[in-house]
């Protein structure tokens, strides 16, 4: 899926608006290896897939859009 990063905290985590509407969550660990969470910034656009977790979906393999 594509997205935006809507926000991100400092605290590991953050949420991605999926070009669906649907805002989805995100953890550092589930970043790409090439785009660790501290590169990431409000407003890039990603790329990502969905990924059932006991709390729901989440964001993971959260990479850069376009690379």
């Amino acid at each position: 899926m594509q997205g935006t990063v809507k926000r991100k905290t400092d605290r590991g985590f953050g949420f991605i608006t999926a070009q669906n509407g649907v805002e989805y969550f995100f953890h550092a660990t589930g970043c790409d290896p090439t785009y660790p969470f501290e590169e990431i910034e409000e407003g890039d656009q990603v790329l990502f897939t969905i990924e059932q977790s006991n709390r729901g979906p989440r964001a993971v393999r959260v990479e850069r859009a376009g690379r």
